[in-house]
């Protein structure tokens, strides 16, 4: 048996003191991306042999452009994050491939649009690593993010640029090609913004400070500033006629105010004000009242709005639990907006409840691993930070695909990653890179000359 000194002396000859263990983080990733890249490009030709009967007519094409992205996104990875999360990545990189595969299959014009915003997603990555070297450098500049979101929430409003699709005004178009949703990347900023307001009132915000007769309670003033924010954003959104957006940041707020205080009033306080705003949404805002009612029964409105829902049953019903296989399903020619909306019912049904669990899992997967990162940050505005940037991606899916299952009201907004869409899916890698920044500030760790675990800051 090996004793203590000679495992000391093992590691001090292996492991001089204070250098860094190998870590094999990118060999992992770098293997994770290529089994992606495989299983990537076997959906796609699956699916044009299961439609036309014949392979991909630029396969090679296809097969090597996807090559060199992955590759190129993780010698990225190696040179500006080269100790993060390997695992976040390759999840991100599968369910953007699974996407295209779906998109591709019923709308092909659609599925070059989402080559090119993959690749300006990519490019979007990178520079956002470029950019935000240090974490610690957003949490300085709170304010200008603050008011920078509030701009991109307010200009789909302005009179010029704003432009109204399917009842919800959140598009602002530059010219007659460029058009994106601001509200994209300013929920990125206010989470930012969040994390940084929360981390310096944290003690204001979690201990009894004012004094009611003979009882403490919490001092209201420092949540005013955050509250007006978070109110002038749900108006915004009401007036832009975006439920779905509004009930993310709505979520996105309270849970980031309960992990920074971990006060289960502010879980309370939540449950309070989404019952004011249920109400009064219910009252003044009639897709409220029409996406209520045809999440409890769909079928009286199934020449009408509630089509888009009953047909996605139908599909999801006949998909089953192994699916019609890839390339065999219909849900394109009766499900409105399959490839953007209801893109998780063309997984559905072609991969059947397998392929939609493989699905829910990957994004279990990322959460976790969002929530791994969040619990390795080095500082307190880390840790807030990435906390809230997983529960964007967390609970915009999880909105999502109930509201496809119907077991929350219908909300429209984009499935992470999966959707067609743009500004979602550049949004989406933004929110990773800063994820994987987060996780690399957390350094290697390192032995010391007791065989201890240490990580890198620990030895300044």
């Amino acid at each position: 048996m090996v004793t203590g000194d000679e495992k000391v002396k093992f590691h001090r000859v292996l492991f001089p003191p204070y250098q860094k263990i190998p870590k094999p983080r990118r060999r992992t990733e770098l293997g994770l991306l290529l089994l992606v890249w495989i299983i990537i490009a076997l959906l796609y030709s699956l699916t044009f042999v299961g439609s036309k009967n014949h392979l991909p007519p630029h396969v090679v094409t296809f097969l090597g452009v996807l090559l060199c992205l992955t590759m190129g996104i993780h010698l990225v990875n190696r040179w500006l994050v080269p100790h993060s999360n390997p695992v976040l990545l390759p999840l991100a990189t599968l369910l953007n491939g699974l996407g295209y595969v779906e998109i591709v299959r019923w709308n092909p014009p659609a599925a070059q649009q989402q080559a090119t915003w993959t690749i300006l997603g990519a490019v979007l990555y990178t520079l956002t690593l470029l950019v935000v070297r240090r974490t610690r450098d957003l949490d300085r500049y709170r304010y200008i993010i603050l008011a920078i979101a509030i701009i991109l929430l307010l200009s789909p409003l302005f009179p010029i640029v704003g432009t109204s699709i399917n009842g919800a005004r959140l598009w602002v178009h530059l010219g007659t090609t460029l058009q994106f949703q601001p509200v994209e990347i300013a929920k990125i900023l206010l989470v930012i913004f969040f994390a940084s307001y929360f981390t310096q009132k944290k003690e204001l915000l979690s201990l009894s400070t004012l004094r009611l007769g003979n009882r403490l309670v919490l001092d209201p003033k420092p949540l005013i500033p955050v509250v007006a924010t978070w109110g002038l954003a749900m108006m915004v959104l009401g007036g832009e006629n975006d439920i779905g957006f509004a009930m993310l940041l709505f979520t996105l707020f309270i849970a980031m105010l309960w992990v920074a205080t971990g006060r289960s009033l502010y879980l309370l306080l939540g449950v309070v004000l989404f019952a004011i705003g249920g109400f009064l949404a219910i009252h003044f805002f009639h897709q409220v009242n029409e996406r209520i009612a045809i999440w409890l029964n769909p079928w009286p409105l199934a020449k009408g709005n509630g089509l888009q829902i009953v047909q996605s049953y139908y599909s999801l019903a006949t998909g089953g639990v192994g699916g019609t296989g890839l390339g065999l399903g219909q849900a394109g020619l009766y499900v409105p907006f399959l490839t953007s909306d209801m893109i998780f019912t063309a997984v559905g049904e072609e991969m059947g409840f397998m392929g939609s669990s493989i699905v829910i899992i990957i994004f279990a997967l990322m959460v976790g691993a969002g929530l791994n990162i969040a619990q390795r940050a080095r500082s307190e505005f880390a840790k807030l930070c990435a906390t809230g940037l997983t529960i964007i991606i967390g609970f915009q899916s999880f909105f999502i695909m109930a509201g496809v299952l119907r077991l929350l009201p219908f909300t429209g907004i984009t499935l992470p990653f999966v959707a067609r869409g743009g500004s979602s899916l550049i949004a989406n890698y933004v929110v990773i890179a800063l994820l994987l920044r987060i996780s690399d500030e957390t350094g290697p760790d390192w032995i010391t000359d007791s065989g201890e675990r240490k990580p890198v800051h620990a030895r300044r």
